[in-house]
């Protein structure tokens, strides 16, 4: 009976987890509105050539401009999320990049050196990240283009236990989306 029982049991949560709904065709829409099918083919309208590849706006593409060729790093002192001096030129220039365009998104991510914690260098390195936001948002860059994200100490820029080395580790990272 006990048997019977479980098999019975295990054939409703068999039949549960099934479901109707085709994963491998599901149509994608672009930017532009148009829907686009499996085999690449494009609606009325669309922006999809015969073999898939969408057309490109030159002068669109010159008006926003590429991104500010200089340094995207801010880095901190020890134990510290204060924006130096010497790194303002970056968060300007970078605010103004994005305030040019407002579909522009970009991640701040936060790091620390190997000392502390997990914990506290999750937090320090989410402290750096957001003190980098807070200053292109007082730039006039919307906090819906930006998004602060903390690594601590799992992603470092430098290997060793030198003084150099985790001076490098000590940064906030914009990264464009």
């Amino acid at each position: 009976m006990k048997h019977l029982l479980l098999a019975f049991c295990a054939a409703v949560l068999m039949a549960g987890c099934g479901s109707a709904v085709k994963l491998d065709s599901v149509p994608v829409e672009d930017k532009s509105g148009t829907t686009i099918s499996q085999d690449g083919a494009g609606g009325q309208g669309s922006s999809v050539n015969k073999g898939g590849v969408t057309s490109v706006d030159v002068a669109k593409s010159a008006q926003q401009g590429a991104i500010p060729a200089g340094p995207r790093i801010v880095y901190f002192d020890f134990d510290s999320f204060v924006i130096k001096p010497e790194f303002q030129s970056v968060i300007e220039a970078h605010a103004r990049f994005i305030v040019a365009d407002k579909g522009r998104k970009v991640a701040i991510e936060g790091h620390t050196d190997e000392r502390g914690g997990r914990e506290y260098n999750l937090a320090l390195g989410q402290k750096r990240a957001e003190a980098v936001r807070r200053a292109l948002g007082l730039l006039g860059v919307v906090d819906s283009q930006v998004e602060a994200v903390s690594f601590g100490k799992e992603k470092p820029a430098a290997q060793g236990s030198d003084e150099d080395a985790m001076a490098k580790n000590r940064r906030a990272e914009i990264s464009y989306r």
